[in-house]
C-alpha cells in the first residue's frame, strides 16, 4: 500500500498504540475521581498537556483538550463572538477557510452578524490590502488558517496578526493551524496569537483528540456546560488514551521534526522532478512558500474522481480535496476561488506525503499515474 492522503489523517506510531492500549487496560480511572489512582491518570493528562504545549511553545496551562480541530474552532469562534460582542458585529475570515471555520461564520452571518470573506490570490495567500479595508471599529474577532488544507500556502500570520493587533488590540485573532503542527516550525507565542487550534491525527496520533491553545487571561465561554473538566473550557469526562496517545505523538513530533522536515522536503523536490520528466499538461497550484508536505495539481483532460478509484485499485490512495469537502458532490470551494479554470478543476488532486513515504513510493506512484492518465484521456480526448 502507498498512502498519500496524510493531510487527511496519518497513521498512528507505534509508541502512540502502545501508550494507548495501556490507558485502556491499565490506566482506566476517572482522572475527576478522587482516590489515587484518578489522581494518577489526571498526572498522565498532565504530562500529556505539557507535551502539547512544549510542541508550539506555550504554556501547559494554556492547553485545552478537546474532540479535534473542528471543536477547538468552534469553542475559539463562539467564544470569541461571545466576549467581544458589545464591540460590534463584524467578524472576518477568508473565503478558503477549514469547513469548521467558513460554515461557522455562515451561521453566525444567518444569526444577523456582518460576516467578511477575504479574497486571496491564485495561490490561496490572504490579500492583506482587502484585510487592512475591511479592519473597523465594529470589528471583534479575525480567523484565519495558518497552512492550507488543499495548497499548502503557508500564511504569514505574524505580519497579519500585528497589523490586526496594531489597528485595535481588542479585536480577537484566531488561527487554525490544524495542518502547519508537525508540518512547519510552529511558535505560537511568537505569533501574538490569541487562540490557536491543532489536531492529533495529523501528526501521528489517534483519532478523535485535540487541542485548543488559549492566551492567559483570556477568558472566553465554553460550548459545553457541565461537568467542569478542562477548567470549564470544555466539560465531560476526558478521553484518556485518546488524550495520552496524543501526548505521545506531541513528543515524538518535537523531537524529530527537523528530521522530518528535511525528509518532506527532499521527497517533495523528488516528486517534482518525477512528474516533470513524466507527466505531460498539468500545472501545480501549491506555491513555493507551502508546507513541504501537501503538493496540489492539476491535470488536463481527465476527471480527478476517476483517476483516484484507478490508483485506489493498486491499492495507492490519494485525494480530490480536503477531506471535510470532498464527502459530497461539489467541486472543491477553494479551486474555485483562486481563480481556476473549470478545464482544470475537474483534474485537480492532491498529495500529502508523510515521514515514511520513501522514493520507492514515489516512482510507483509517478508510473501508476501516468499510466491512468494517459488511459483517461484515450478515453475523455
Amino acid at each position: 500500500m502507498i498512502y498519500l492522503d496524510n493531510c487527511a489523517t496519518t497513521k498512528p506510531d507505534k509508541e502512540v498504540v502502545e501508550v494507548m492500549l495501556k490507558a485502556l487496560q491499565e490506566d482506566f480511572a476517572n482522572p475527576s475521581s478522587l482516590h489515587s489512582f484518578g489522581l494518577k491518570v489526571e498526572k498522565e493528562i498532565e504530562n500529556a498537556r505539557k507535551n502539547a504545549a512544549d510542541l508550539i511553545n506555550v504554556n501547559s496551562d494554556e492547553i485545552y483538550f478537546t474532540s479535534g480541530g473542528t471543536e477547538s474552532n468552534n469553542i475559539a469562534i463562539h467564544g470569541a463572538i461571545q466576549k467581544n460582542k458589545r464591540m460590534g458585529k463584524k467578524i472576518i475570515t477568508t473565503s478558503i477557510e477549514h469547513a469548521s471555520i467558513y460554515d461557522q461564520f455562515l451561521h453566525y452571518k444567518d444569526e444577523g452578524l456582518n460576516v467578511v470573506y477575504l479574497p486571496v490570490d491564485s495561490y490561496g495567500n490572504i490579500e492583506i490590502n482587502a484585510l487592512k479595508n475591511e479592519l473597523d471599529d465594529v470589528t471583534i474577532l479575525v480567523s484565519l488558517i495558518y497552512v492550507h488544507n488543499e495548497l499548502g500556502t503557508i500564511n504569514n500570520i505574524k505580519e497579519i496578526i500585528k497589523i490586526i493587533k496594531a489597528y485595535n488590540k481588542n479585536i480577537l485573532v484566531h488561527v487554525d493551524g490544524v495542518q502547519a503542527v508537525g508540518k512547519i516550525p510552529v511558535d505560537v507565542k511568537d505569533l501574538g496569537v490569541d487562540t490557536f487550534s491543532f489536531s492529533s491525527h495529523k501528526i501521528y496520533g489517534p483519532k478523535g483528540v485535540g487541542a485548543l491553545y488559549k492566551r492567559k487571561n483570556l477568558q472566553i465561554p465554553s460550548l459545553v456546560i457541565g461537568g467542569g473538566q478542562e477548567k470549564g473550557l470544555r466539560s465531560g469526562t476526558e478521553n484518556v488514551p485518546g488524550i495520552l496517545g496524543f501526548g505521545k505523538a506531541c513528543e515524538l513530533t518535537r523531537k524529530d521534526l527537523n528530521n522530518r522536515l528535511n525528509h518532506a522536503k527532499e521527497i517533495k523536490k523528488y516528486l517534482l522532478k518525477k512528474l516533470d520528466e513524466n507527466l505531460t499538461d498539468y500545472k501545480i497550484n501549491t506555491p513555493e512558500n507551502s508546507s513541504d508536505f501537501i503538493i496540489s495539481i492539476s491535470i488536463l483532460d481527465i476527471r480527478a474522481e476517476v483517476l483516484l478509484h484507478y490508483l485506489e485499485g493498486e491499492e495507492i490512495y490519494i485525494s480530490t480535496a480536503s477531506a471535510c469537502t470532498s464527502n459530497g458532490t461539489h467541486h472543491s470551494s477553494t479551486l474555485k476561488e483562486i481563480g481556476m479554470s473549470p478545464k482544470y478543476m475537474e483534474g485537480t488532486i492532491r498529495i500529502c506525503t508523510s515521514k515514511d513515504t520513501t522514493k520507492k513510493d514515489i516512482d510507483e506512484f509517478v508510473e501508476k499515474l501516468v499510466k491512468y492518465v494517459n488511459e483517461i484521456r484515450e478515453i475523455m480526448r
